[in-house]
């Protein structure tokens, strides 16, 4: 049955493969399960209904990558996207977090619109290089920022704007601690580096931190406080017309590089292209309209994907076993509950590092093309919103494209982009 489902021996894989591929695969990113709760909490969100969704919506989705599409690739929440979610739309613009949630939804119902039409290509490849390097580089000087105020180790500081904190602190020291263990075990190519960086840090939490334990197993947590608490119209409204294209297009490149990414590493490209990239992009929309039905933040394709790829993972085999160990998960939900916020923060702090690796993608040498790649990056952290990014980048690309008279070289899709978030600017505000 698996042989017929999997196509396993056309592959040059095997059962026994696959499932390592999978564990392999789960152990490198099941610390989702504990920071996605962190993060959505700190918007308002009910931790222990964001653990429940968290699992539910990986398990679905990558069981859907893996049957549908037939791709050992793994897909949970994505990192970047839930912190613009819960610091930058719910505490920074004062949205709720149930629009939020519908936020999330509406662009999920265009992403796969755009994929059942076939315009995922044409914006894809539409978009410049430079600017979508900008976008991944800017989502990681974010994601930085949050991670160095949860470690209390950046704070604000009314004349300058933020400054060091107080290194002395129990938790600063332990997510100092925790970062080291996990860049250090990851050089050495320890599977679940990131996952057992956050466990020290949340075992030394108890004996210095004040924490107390709770247990590990138990029933899984109601789900009830986030599922269908999504708020469609109020997602609708002109203020949050930004935010849904945000989703959208940080949604769009996630996942169709991620995909790229992880099939180029198995060797599932043929001429370069991926043979089931619609049934792959339609699993990943199809995760994220279901996460903010569940109540989580946008899920996306994981990169952390291609460490069972690496351990031999060729079909959805991979993804499955994936799915199945998620579903395990939600049976340690009191465990999740006592990971504080500083255990997690190294996690972020790491995974923030990775995502400024494509630096040396921009095209330096080229004003036009840097300049905006370098605002994109330097206005999310410094205005604490990727929307605010991303919307000086595109304007700023159009504008120096059509002053130094090469306006032909910009796509379409561009300019639409640039004029959508002008508009925003000039009639609604920032």
């Amino acid at each position: 049955m698996l042989e017929k489902l999997f196509k396993l021996r056309q592959s040059g894989t095997d059962v026994r493969t696959e499932l390592l591929a999978g564990l392999t695969t789960f152990l490198t990113m099941v610390y989702i399960i504990f920071v996605n709760p962190s993060i959505l909490g700190d918007a308002g969100m009910p931790k222990e209904s964001v653990f429940v969704a968290t699992c539910i919506v990986a398990a679905l989705g990558t069981a859907v990558m893996g049957l549908y599409a037939n791709y050992p690739i793994a897909m949970a929440p994505g990192m970047g996207l839930n912190a613009y979610f819960a610091y930058a739309v719910v505490l920074g613009m004062g949205v709720a977090w149930p629009a939020a949630l519908g936020a999330v939804f509406i662009s999920g119902c265009l992403f796969i619109l755009v994929t059942l039409l076939g315009l995922r290509g044409m914006i894809v490849n539409g978009i410049p290089k430079s600017m979508r390097v900008a976008i991944t580089v800017g989502l990681g000087m974010f994601l930085a920022l949050i991670a160095l105020k949860n470690a209390g180790i950046v704070v604000s500081n009314e004349a300058t704007l933020v400054k060091a904190g107080d290194l002395h602190q129990p938790a600063a020291i332990m997510a100092i601690i925790g970062f080291f263990t996990i860049v250090a075990l990851d050089r050495l190519k320890v599977r679940g580096a990131i996952l057992i960086g956050i466990v020290l840090v949340t075992v030394l939490s108890f004996f210095f931190g004040g924490n107390t334990y709770q247990g590990i197993f138990s029933a899984p947590p109601s789900i009830d406080p986030t599922l269908f608490k999504l708020d469609i119209p109020g997602a609708l409204s002109a203020g949050i017309l930004n935010v849904v294209l945000v989703f959208f297009l940080v949604e769009l490149f996630d996942a169709t590089g991620t995909l790229m990414g992880v099939a180029r590493r198995a060797g599932l490209l043929v001429e370069g292209k991926m043979d089931r990239l619609n049934k792959a992009l339609l699993a990943d929309s199809g995760a994220i309209v279901a996460g903010a039905v569940l109540g989580t933040s946008s899920t996306t394709a994981y990169l952390e994907s291609a460490s069972g790829v690496q351990a031999g993972g060729r079909t959805g085999l991979t993804a499955l076993t994936v799915a199945v160990l998620f579903l395990a998960c939600l049976f340690i939900a009191p465990l999740a509950g006592v990971v504080p916020a500083y255990a997690t923060a190294p996690a972020l702090l790491f995974v923030a590092c990775l995502m400024l690796a494509d630096l040396g993608d921009v095209e330096w040498g080229d004003s036009t093309e840097s300049i905006p790649a370098a605002v994109t990056a330097l206005v999310m952290p410094f205005t604490f919103s990727i929307a605010e990014g991303i919307a000086f980048g595109f304007i700023t690309y159009a504008v120096l494209k059509l002053l130094t008279g090469r306006a032909r070289e910009v796509a379409p899709v561009v300019w639409v982009i640039a004029a959508l978030f002008t508009f925003k600017i000039v009639y609604i505000g920032t």
